[in-house]
């Protein structure tokens, strides 16, 4: 469906830091911004499946370049 646009340490980077915000939400229960760090299921998802949307608009790719 999508092409695949992010590439090896921008998928790790992003997986963690996806983890590391939802572990917040789960750590701390009665925080008044612990909602806020659901916005890691964002860069979570980004690097899991490989794509990002928005480098699709903006036309950026952190694929490493392919060999003809």
């Amino acid at each position: 469906m999508f092409k695949n646009n992010v590439g090896g340490l921008d998928r790790t980077v992003r997986v963690i830091a996806g983890l590391i915000l939802l572990g917040l939400f789960f750590l701390y229960p009665d925080a008044s911004w612990r909602y806020y760090t659901l916005i890691g299921v964002v860069p979570l998802f980004t690097g899991l499946f490989g794509t990002c949307p928005l480098y699709s608009i903006l036309g950026l790719s952190t694929c490493p370049a392919k060999k003809t």
